[in-house]
């Protein structure tokens, strides 16, 4: 990687984002490649979660099955939509909506 933005991070902020991306190599990459699928609360549109989308794209790539746990009336983007196997809106909190999610996991994974 030359002349782009990872170069021109200072030593200490370069060291941190090596570490991140080794995490995401190692770490992430086997928790989710030993999983039956991917579940994950999607965060709110407006509030980018970066874990979340690498996390996702790591589920694409290794063709896990996604399921995505709306809650708060959450908007959930139709491309995100298009691409989850199931999206569950529901608050998990709670009695029924614990059921819903188990519910969905069920169908998804056998």
């Amino acid at each position: 990687m030359t002349d782009d933005w990872v170069e021109g991070l200072d030593p200490e902020t370069r060291d941190e984002f090596d570490r991140y991306v080794e995490h995401a190599r190692r770490k992430t990459t086997q928790e989710i490649t030993g999983s039956a699928a991917f579940i994950s609360i999607a965060p709110r549109p407006e509030e980018l979660d970066v874990k979340f989308c690498l996390e996702l794209g790591l589920a694409i790539m290794l063709d896990k099955p996604i399921i995505v746990v709306a809650f708060d009336d959450r908007d959930v983007p139709e491309r995100l939509r298009r691409v989850a196997d199931r999206v569950v809106e529901t608050d998990i909190d709670t009695e029924a909506g614990a059921r819903k999610l188990a519910e969905a996991i069920n169908e998804i994974v056998e």
